[in-house]
């Protein structure tokens, strides 16, 4: 994480802490919410939450309907991709399909073709910033709590989440919509610590640490690793000063807590970074892959501390998805994901983790299937939802879900929708699931309604 990004990150945190949510809250009860401890403790679930900003295409996921698609679009699909080859499930062989097939042979993955939303549908809505908040907070009510600050606040007061829970929600994103606070105050512990794949530490703050972490290929002329004295500004009894007139001042119990949990959290981060991957073989994590590290960063915090309970992150590296024009690079975006989401499942397996650690991945929604004019697609309304892992608690069932072209007037409007009959489901009901496995029992409470899905 960049440190002007760290900074917003910590200034936003700061302010929620002494102001009041100024949001119109929804109107939830928590007191309502039912939880089962036995659920909880079995699946002993930790989620890696992968949200693909900007809308990205089901294409790479089904080209079940291609035939139809390529005789109806616009442009030329096979002149522009350069190849579109089905896989066994018509998974795009090119675009990562050939790793969707290995996953889902495996039976380490499940693969949605229909989370398609009705009530977007009849609101003629397609916009980026209304259906991101709706699907990172797991209702159609934009003031309510996101989906990870609502889970916090019943593990709170279920007592498994508390002051000395370490790390149980980190993002690797900033503060997104996952995190917005609803109508209960969130304490400052259940807020989501900052973090990259490259371990850059928000506990650590004398000016070695500076060094080490944001700046560790650098070679710093005279300057001596092992003796602080050459540090350029460190003052190591003006550290030690600093440190004992925080905890003389601050009478504020929790704010001398703070302090002191702060050097112990800085270390076991630093743990945490020397934790080394296990030889994956074949399925090794692709090389000079900046999201490939992350989700390798990302397994190694779970692994490794089981407190940490949600991991939110983009697919950074890798580019947007909002792909209007010049689309034939969501080819190598996809593949590189997908590539890298099969080293990631390796990893599950090899620090006997598959059982217990998901990792969702899903957008704000997709996007319709004709080729334009500038050689892209515009906003649509069905999108995939990628499900791996977490062999313990979910039945992996390959394939679910079927489509069908819909086109609804102009060739701009060429559409793929759920095949009449086929399973489908809200995209709210993704929080629903995930709430689920946590061990809530009446998940609709918080989702309007959408149930979980069935896994």
């Amino acid at each position: 994480m960049k440190r002007r990004n760290f900074i917003k990150l910590s200034l936003a945190t700061y302010v929620s802490l002494i102001l009041p949510s100024s949001s119109k809250a929804a109107d939830v009860d928590f007191s309502q919410i039912g939880f089962d401890s036995n659920i909880y403790n079995t699946n002993s679930a930790q989620t890696i939450m992968i949200f693909m900003y900007g809308g990205a295409s089901s294409l790479a996921g089904n080209i079940s309907n291609i035939e139809e698609i390529k005789s109806k679009s616009q442009s030329d699909y096979d002149n522009y991709f350069r190849g579109i080859t089905p896989t066994e499930n018509s998974c795009w062989q090119e675009a990562g399909g050939t790793h969707m097939e290995d996953m889902m042979a495996a039976g380490d993955m499940t693969l949605f073709r229909s989370c398609y939303s009705q009530v977007r549908e009849d609101a003629n809505n397609k916009a980026h910033g209304s259906c991101t908040v709706q699907n990172q907070k797991g209702s159609f009510d934009e003031d309510g709590g996101g989906i990870v600050a609502n889970l916090a606040q019943v593990l709170k007061r279920e007592g498994v989440v508390d002051a000395q829970t370490k790390l149980p929600f980190v993002t690797f994103e900033g503060e997104s919509q996952f995190y917005a606070q609803g109508r209960e105050v969130l304490d400052s512990y259940l807020k989501p610590v900052g973090l990259d794949e490259n371990f850059t530490n928000p506990y650590k703050r004398d000016i070695r640490d500076w060094y080490k972490y944001t700046s560790q290929e650098r070679e710093i002329e005279g300057y001596n690793h092992s003796d602080e004295d050459e540090i350029p500004g460190f003052d190591p009894a003006l550290d030690a000063a600093m440190n004992s007139m925080a905890q003389e001042h601050n009478t504020n119990v929790k704010i001398k807590s703070a302090f002191d949990k702060r050097g112990a959290l800085g270390d076991f981060i630093d743990d945490i970074a020397l934790a080394t991957t296990p030889d994956l073989g074949a399925d090794a994590y692709p090389e000079n892959s900046d999201f490939a590290q992350k989700i390798e960063a990302a397994i190694k915090i779970m692994a490794n501390n089981p407190d940490t309970k949600i991991i939110t992150m983009g697919t950074g590296g890798l580019g947007g998805w909002d792909d209007h024009n010049d689309a034939r690079n969501y080819v190598s975006r996809t593949e590189e994901l997908f590539v890298s989401l099969k080293s990631a499942v390796a990893h599950l397996k090899a620090v006997n983790k598959i059982n217990n650690i998901n990792i969702l991945v899903f957008g704000e929604f997709g996007r319709n299937v004709n080729l334009n004019s500038a050689f892209g697609w515009d906003h649509g309304n069905l999108q995939n939802l990628y499900v791996l892992g977490g062999k313990g608690y979910f039945n992996h069932r390959g394939v679910v879900g079927e489509t069908v072209v819909d086109p609804t007037g102009s060739i701009n409007r060429l559409y793929l929708k759920p095949k009449l009959g086929t399973e489908e489901f809200e995209p709210l009901s993704i929080a629903a699931t995930l709430y689920k496995i946590f061990g809530i029992t009446n998940p609709e409470i918080l989702t309007d309604g959408n149930g979980a899905i069935n896994l």
